[in-house]
């Protein structure tokens, strides 16, 4: 049996010009936007690539990635990877994560993942991410489909 496609989603932006020309962000998360902006493509084989290019912005008092960067590119691209078994709203409810190595300004940071199970309700998800050759960060976490509520109707 095959599932239908998730609708038209018009938070889902694609880029038409520069470095990740063809690239997709979601554009309803005002924290993502500010702090990325962070790219997904889902590439020939079916696996989903996430990257985003480093900028001064990201960078710690050190001249490094920010762990925070790290962690939140990581949350993001976790919804990303699922973006095949995810039809609906979701939040993330477990992280975990440990830091490789330190990445600086003008570096590429890919991160690539997998759905390790797809339940009712909850899908795990593991990543790592990579700067070239070099691994940075692995991490897992675990997402929760949830339903929208309906919004409630002022008292007439």
């Amino acid at each position: 049996m095959t599932k239908a496609p998730p609708p038209r989603r018009p938070d889902l932006h694609v880029a038409t010009e520069g470095e990740f020309q063809g690239w997709r962000t979601w554009i309803r998360d005002s924290f993502e936007s500010h702090v990325g902006p962070f790219w997904h493509r889902v590439e020939a084989d079916g696996s989903v690539r996430c990257a985003f290019r480093v900028e001064k912005k990201h960078l710690n008092g050190s001249g490094n990635v920010h762990g925070g960067c790290y962690m939140a590119f990581a949350d993001y691209s976790l919804f990303a990877i699922a973006t095949h078994v995810l039809d609906s709203r979701a939040v993330t409810t477990n992280f975990s994560c440990e830091f490789l190595d330190a990445a600086r300004e003008g570096e590429l940071i890919e991160c690539t993942g997998e759905v390790s199970r797809a339940g009712g309700s909850l899908i795990f998800l593991r990543g790592k991410m990579m700067s070239g050759n070099r691994q940075l960060f692995t991490f897992s976490g675990t997402i929760k489909r949830v339903k929208r509520k309906a919004q409630p109707q002022p008292n007439a």
